[in-house]
């Protein structure tokens, strides 16, 4: 467990431990907290572990939860030359998992962490029993709208304003909740952006929208050798990014799964819904018990 934290995060808030890994030349912060059955929570852009938060307090009582920050993101920091490209991203993921001897885990993935995670899944296809999947994607995304988002923040535009303003951060926040969040919750998710040094992540994935279709091709197609997976689909319905379409492509790849609609969350479903995602998690699992 470690104390020196970058930034003050109050235990009330997120009642974790907090540790840190050397993998590579990246310093990688990770939290945990319970015991049990591994389930590992994987973040996007441009959150960090404490988006899981609710989540791991409803878990924790029966379960051992894990969540990491990538590379420039929350705590975590990146040697140098790292590119922050969802396949960097994953292969981290997966010396992590490796560190940590996890196997026989369920994975919960959520915006970018559905590539990274599906990729990871579907190379070691061995660690991985079940899988939660939130909003996201896990093929190439060719909408025009997509990639005029993807221009403009991830663009010279959004790179000058996010650098200046930081606001690849604050429109998402913004944006990705549903609920009201408390001040000191919306800094915290905003607290690892204070440094205008470290905010390329947060418009490089944007940018990779559009140009990382080689490697989401890839994690498309090991979907196939996930299909057979268990999968609980929690679903934001109020979420600006990942509607419908792309929930019923899970569905049809996923064929033992069950799906739950929160009509009254956002992009950020964790936040907006962790609470009832946890208990619906532990009555999927049971329900999948073998």
């Amino acid at each position: 467990m470690c104390s020196n934290l970058p930034f003050a995060v109050p235990h009330r808030l997120f009642p974790v431990e907090h540790h840190f890994l050397d993998l590579g030349g990246a310093r990688i912060h990770y939290v945990t907290a319970g015991s049990g059955e591994t389930v590992l929570l994987l973040h996007g852009n441009p959150s960090w572990s404490f988006l899981y938060r609710k989540i791991i307090a409803g878990l924790q009582d029966e379960f051992r939860c894990v969540a990491l920050d990538f590379p420039g993101y929350g705590m975590s920091s990146a040697p140098p030359g790292y590119g922050f490209l969802p396949r960097d991203h994953s292969e981290i993921l997966e010396r992590f998992a490796d560190q940590l001897s996890l196997a026989g885990m369920t994975l919960m993935v959520q915006d970018w962490g559905g590539p990274i995670g599906l990729g990871f899944a579907a190379r070691r296809p061995e660690l991985v029993r079940a899988l939660i999947i939130g909003n996201t994607w896990a093929w190439p995304l060719d909408q025009r709208r997509v990639r005029a988002f993807s221009w403009l923040m991830g663009g010279p535009v959004g790179t000058t304003l996010t650098r200046q303003f930081n606001l690849v951060p604050r429109f998402f926040f913004r944006r990705g909740f549903a609920q009201p969040v408390e001040r000191e919750v919306r800094d915290l998710y905003l607290a690892p952006w204070r440094d205008p040094r470290r905010r390329a992540p947060a418009v490089i994935a944007p940018r990779q929208l559009a140009a990382a279709s080689g490697y989401l091709r890839e994690v498309e197609a090991g979907l196939a050798g996930l299909s057979g997976r268990p999968a609980l689909i929690v679903w934001g319905a109020r979420d600006f990014a990942f509607r419908r379409a792309e929930r019923q492509r899970f569905e049809a790849v996923f064929p033992h799964h069950q799906t739950v609609i929160y009509p009254d969350a956002s992009h950020f479903l964790q936040e907006d819904a962790g609470e009832a995602i946890a208990q619906q998690y532990k009555a999927f699992r049971h329900s999948t018990a073998s």
